[in-house]
């Protein structure tokens, strides 16, 4: 182990003391680093320490493009969705399907439910029997003691919906678990419901202490652990897009639209029975998920994580979306769990979340919902669509084309020579910088 590379009390540093000691212990040239780490600072101080707030031991800002989909139209409404991504062709694929459907009666999507999760987990040396027997005075005391905590929740329309218990002493002795749902409104709610399960565990070992009839044994309760889940199959949104198969137009290679459909229903088919496939369609349906989320200061993990849970309910990993054709309609549709927020968390402190809130129009939970399943499923679409007609290579590696020819070092010139000479060609890292390798033996030998 090399003790430079290790160091004591480094959250105490000033960020310039972070850096130094940093560029100093693992990169070659200290100096260039130190400036160019410093170069994204903003220049506004205010907004650079909000930022430097977010998170810890902050050097640097790591910046991504803030893109928008046009001609998003859902339920009758029309958004410029933000998206914020890396990759270039999620976008470009986005808006692509936005338009396709606006001209298509558009997108459509409603909330199922809005329920979020929490548990207490602790192992108890009493029987199932005796626990059920118990539980009745145990919720009202659960409720009670809490209640000062989600009064103003319930003030709002949500708070505490339901307490309920599981055992799990078959899988291992001992283990219980309350279960509890919550409705945050438009806050995604983990602190509100860490604060309350944290109370709930108080109240619980209590209850074991004080009541009345317990034998010494029943007395000893031991609480693992009090947390919400990320897991949330009651709080499901569904999204949908559906027209006439005719209506569905022609395609590349003069493919007819009936054609289209059902090569798009196998599509979807073998993602739901092959799950070596459905971890890639599911991967482009979180393309377009997680862009919009990040943009309204979301957390993209926690939804991901649902979104893979969910996928495999039912004992086996698949699909997300469904697709069917009936009566000579084309319905394509998902639903999944969500859950989001509009107000609280980095949704309030992000000046670029804000701002993409207030690009949709300032909704609350239940409208995010519905926009950023459908930016899910548009994505999905527009994936499916490449992939059943040219190939998802020729699309996406046309977009790519631009971050190659920078990463070559092209002029403006050999760029707008490139983007004509590949515009019928598929692009490999290999034959743009053979063409580029062309165009500049050429100059050389004029």
């Amino acid at each position: 182990m090399n003790s430079q590379k290790t160091i004591s009390g480094f959250s105490k540093l000033s960020k310039l003391g972070k850096i130094k000691w940093l560029v100093e212990n693992f990169f070659k040239d200290p100096e260039s680093v130190m400036h160019e780490l410093k170069s994204y600072w903003l220049e506004n101080e205010a907004d650079q320490k909000l930022l430097d707030g977010i998170s810890e031991n902050t050097i640097s800002n790591y910046p991504l493009p803030l893109s928008i989909v046009p001609n998003f139209v859902l339920n009758g409404a029309t958004y410029c969705v933000p998206m914020v991504t890396e990759e270039s062709s999620v976008v470009a694929a986005a808006s692509s399907a936005s338009k396709f459907w606006m001209e298509r009666g558009g997108i459509h999507a409603e909330v199922l439910n809005n329920l979020k999760i929490g548990h207490v987990h602790f192992y108890w040396g009493g029987s199932e029997e005796r626990f059920a027997a118990l539980f009745e005075p145990m919720r009202i005391k659960l409720i009670s003691e809490s209640k000062p905590l989600v009064d103003s929740m319930e003030k709002r329309g949500g708070g505490l919906k339901s307490v309920s218990w599981k055992s799990f002493i078959a899988q291992e002795p001992g283990l219980f678990q309350l279960f509890v749902q919550f409705d945050t409104r438009d806050s995604m709610g983990a602190n509100f419901i860490n604060t309350v399960l944290e109370q709930f565990s108080a109240s619980l070992q209590d209850f074991f202490k004080n009541q009345d009839g317990l034998n010494p044994e029943e007395r000893e309760v031991d609480v693992i652990m009090s947390i919400l889940s990320n897991y949330t199959p009651d709080c499901l949104v569904r999204t949908w897009v559906e027209c006439p198969i005719d209506a569905l137009g022609s395609f590349p290679g003069k493919m007819d639209a009936l054609t289209f459909a059902e090569r798009f229903y196998h599509a979807v088919r073998i993602a739901q029975v092959d799950p070596f496939r459905a971890c890639t369609h599911n991967k482009g349906i979180f393309n377009g998920i997680d862009a919009v989320a990040l943009a309204t200061g979301n957390d993209f993990r926690s939804i991901e994580a649902c979104g893979h849970t969910y996928a495999s309910r039912l004992g086996k990993y698949q699909s997300l979306s469904q697709c069917s054709i009936d009566q000579g309609t084309f319905r394509f549709w998902m639903e999944l769990p969500l859950a989001v927020g509009t107000i609280g968390g980095l949704t309030s402190l992000h000046p670029i979340a804000k701002r993409s809130l207030e690009m949709l129009e300032n909704p609350g939970a239940n409208d995010l919902m519905m926009i950023i399943a459908s930016a899910g499923l548009i994505q999905n679409f527009a994936a499916l669509r490449s992939l059943i007609t040219t190939g998802i290579q020729q699309g996406h590696m046309r977009m790519h084309l631009n971050n190659v020819l920078i990463q070559s070092g092209a002029t403006e010139e050999e760029k707008k020579s490139a983007t004509l000479h590949f515009s019928d060609k598929t692009v490999s890292v290999n034959s743009v910088k053979s063409y580029l390798e062309m165009l500049r033996s050429q100059r050389i030998n004029i």
